[in-house]
């Protein structure tokens, strides 16, 4: 692996291929010209982290589709101005639209930021805690962090649309949204292959994963999921942890659903 010192590695950063750094900001200019102001922890980045300077260029997105490359115009001790050197870009959303219902609240060591980080990577449109007899609870400070986990890994997956982290629902809510799609799956380890599941459905642009605890779902559980409507599928011969079995599903739905 060849090093840089931190000066040629700014360098190599900025000229690489797709090395234009990208920062969120919630408002961006609607046209060329245009200057708006960034702080915060996306200043804190630009100016300690990365060391940019006065007319480096950059990137500004919003989460919502909209993007604008501009340059550092100025910086002080609160935040820098952003002048945009070309009019705001609006880019559609995938049009597969999948939304992931996993019971992570008691995940530990990191592993719910992983599942945070590998939906949005994978391009899930929505991730939900889901709180069930063996997953009851999950703290708001903890939401508050993985949120900025989700806009973490947009950034640096190029991400423009970014993935809802939704409010903790439980059981009898979600029967709702799988009455309302036209696809919902639900891992279980005895049901039929997924791959074998999928060869008898018509393709759809929206769909609803739902992932038990560790533990899994109780019979109850699954049974009201089951018969609301959701499909049980297995998702081979191992018992898979929450945050694999909920990325396993999901990979599999979207490219299927891309093909």
């Amino acid at each position: 692996v060849r090093s840089f010192s931190s000066s040629s590695s700014n360098d190599h950063y900025r000229q690489s291929r797709g090395g234009v750094p990208r920062f969120f900001s919630q408002t961006l200019p609607s046209s060329k010209g245009g200057i708006v102001r960034v702080n915060g922890d996306e200043f804190w980045h630009m100016i300690k982290v990365l060391r940019l300077r006065i007319n480096d260029r950059v990137e500004l997105f919003n989460g919502k589709g909209d993007l604008v490359e501009g340059r550092i115009d100025n910086i002080d001790h609160a935040g820098v101005d952003f002048e945009a050197l070309e009019n705001l870009k609006s880019v559609s959303p995938h049009s597969i639209q999948c939304h992931v219902f996993a019971a992570f609240g008691s995940l530990k060591g990191g592993r719910a930021d992983w599942l945070v980080e590998k939906c949005t990577e994978l391009g899930a449109s929505s991730l939900t805690p889901l709180l069930t007899e063996r997953s009851h609870k999950i703290g708001e400070n903890r939401i508050e962090r993985l949120q900025r986990v989700v806009l973490a890994s947009a950034k640096q997956c190029q991400r423009l649309h970014e993935m809802a982290l939704k409010p903790p629902i439980g059981i009898t809510k979600l029967l709702s949204v799988v009455g309302e799609s036209r696809l919902s799956f639900v891992g279980v380890a005895e049901a039929a292959p997924l791959f074998h599941t999928l060869s008898s459905l018509k393709h759809d642009k929206h769909g609803v994963i739902i992932i038990g605890p560790e533990g899994d779902l109780s019979e109850e559980e699954l049974k009201r999921v089951v018969e609301g409507g959701a499909i049980p599928c297995s998702l081979g011969p191992h018992r898979l942890r929450v945050e694999t079995a909920a990325i396993t599903l999901l990979s599999a739905l979207m490219l299927w659903s891309d093909s």
